[in-house]
């Protein structure tokens, strides 16, 4: 399931981001601070470049880049 991003609080929304550009192995040495990748990814929400993915099985949030997000998901949009 699609979450619309700006369904979230905006601070539960920051919170997933931040924990998304933080994760083990997302940064790959890349020393661009923590505000600049959080707000990248925030453009690629808004811009419908990435998307906030359920999954119901796990209770697990994902982001995923638009290229990453099996395609039924994206028919009902």
């Amino acid at each position: 399931m699609i979450i619309p991003f700006d369904a979230l609080e905006p601070d539960t929304l920051t919170r997933l981001i931040e924990d998304f550009v933080t994760r083990d192995g997302t940064d790959n040495g890349d020393e661009t601070p923590l505000q600049t990748r959080v707000l990248r990814v925030r453009q690629a929400l808004a811009k419908g470049q990435a998307f906030i993915v359920f999954d119901g099985e796990s209770q697990q949030c994902q982001l995923l880049a638009k290229h990453d997000v099996p395609r039924e998901l994206l028919a009902g949009l």
